[in-house]
């Protein structure tokens, strides 16, 4: 059932060249696997730095969603209070012209 010789001796044996090409074989292998780690850890590193920046995108975002709507209700009061002010001030030029309409006609 076994190729090789009960003596240990024949063809099937390896030669040094045989196991010098075997090892050059392995090494390739075994820095093309090293290669390919270091390239997964990087893409690793980078997808975990884009979900960071995403997840200060998002809060960045949430921030200026909340301070966007904090400032229209600031601007709503402005207005609402600035039209007040525009009435009053209409109301105080009426009746500072029927006064001094009063005073001309005495």
């Amino acid at each position: 059932m076994n190729d090789r010789p009960a003596n240990g001796s024949g063809n099937s044996e390896l030669s040094s060249a045989d196991i010098d090409a075997a090892t050059r074989r392995l090494m390739t292998a075994l820095e093309a696997l090293e290669s390919a780690v270091e390239r997964r850890r990087e893409a690793d590193r980078d997808e975990n730095e884009l979900a960071s920046r995403i997840q200060a995108l998002g809060a960045d975002r949430s921030r200026l969603a909340d301070e966007l709507d904090g400032s229209l209700v600031k601007s709503r009061r402005l207005e609402r209070v600035n039209r007040e002010i525009a009435e009053r001030l209409d109301a105080a030029i009426g009746t500072i012209r029927e006064v001094l309409s009063a005073g001309e006609e005495t």
